[in-house]
């Protein structure tokens, strides 16, 4: 079986505004989905709209598909889920995203689909009824209403944590400087503070230097965080020099 088969499918039932299917691509993006199928946009498609609204998640909409049902859209996927806030009468499993899932990630063969409702009015009862289980986000009851992007990012969020996607690089992620910067910076503090009387009285400043150090040290600053408390501290000390 394709390895996709882990992978689910994002179904946008009537979607409405081409904004909302625009940022419901680029939440999906965001967390590695890019299969998007569309069921009676409202207003046709492609649609202009979409496309700003994306932020770049152009990959998702090119191969977005249109169907004329929500069958239709679901007919090679055995394990559907439909997001709705209510059971609607229908009788099913009840998930949350993160139960959802991990079922999906969990599977393979057959692939999977989570259905999302029209902005305005969420799934029908028909399409609830096509889907093998419910997906409800647990949500204050006092005000239940998530945008299309929302839910979308909520399931392709928790899908996400099953999978290894990017992560930063070493060079956003500097490691600690070397210790002979550290007492660069150290001492630089202690230069500035000397003469300002901060280590008095004479028999507390061993303490008071040790307590410096600890406060300094454990943050674990990289290089580039050390040369610019360097320069903080160099710009104060040339204001003091001309009397400022």
């Amino acid at each position: 079986m394709s390895d996709m088969a882990n992978v689910p499918v994002i179904v946008l039932v009537r979607p409405q505004l081409g904004e909302n299917i625009g940022k419901a691509a680029r939440a999906m993006l965001n967390f590695g989905l890019t299969e998007m199928r569309l069921v009676e946009p409202r207003d046709g498609w492609p649609n202009p709209a979409a496309g700003p609204a994306a932020s770049g998640a152009d990959i998702v909409l090119e191969k977005a598909q249109v169907f004329a049902s929500v069958a239709e859209a679901v007919s090679d996927c055995a394990h559907v889920y439909a997001t709705t806030v209510r059971k609607r009468g229908v009788t099913k499993p009840v998930l949350n995203p993160e139960e959802a899932a991990r079922e999906i990630a969990n599977r393979s063969q057959r692939r999977s689909a989570i259905l999302f409702g029209p902005e305005r009015s969420g799934l029908e009862t028909e399409d609830v009824a096509l889907a093998r289980a419910i997906v409800t986000v647990p949500i204050n009851p006092e005000f239940g209403s998530l945008n299309l992007a929302q839910a979308v990012i909520l399931c392709a969020y928790e899908w996400s944590k099953h999978h290894v996607l990017a992560q930063p690089t070493a060079e956003e992620l500097l490691p600690p400087a070397p210790q002979e910067e550290l007492e660069g910076l150290i001492g630089h503090f202690e230069e500035l503070l000397e003469p300002a009387g901060y280590f008095r009285p004479p028999s507390r400043a061993a303490a008071t230097r040790r307590t410096l150090r600890g406060l300094l040290t454990k943050p674990g600053w990289n290089h580039l965080e050390v040369r610019t408390l360097r320069g903080v501290l160099s710009a104060l000390g040339r204001k003091e020099q001309n009397g400022d």
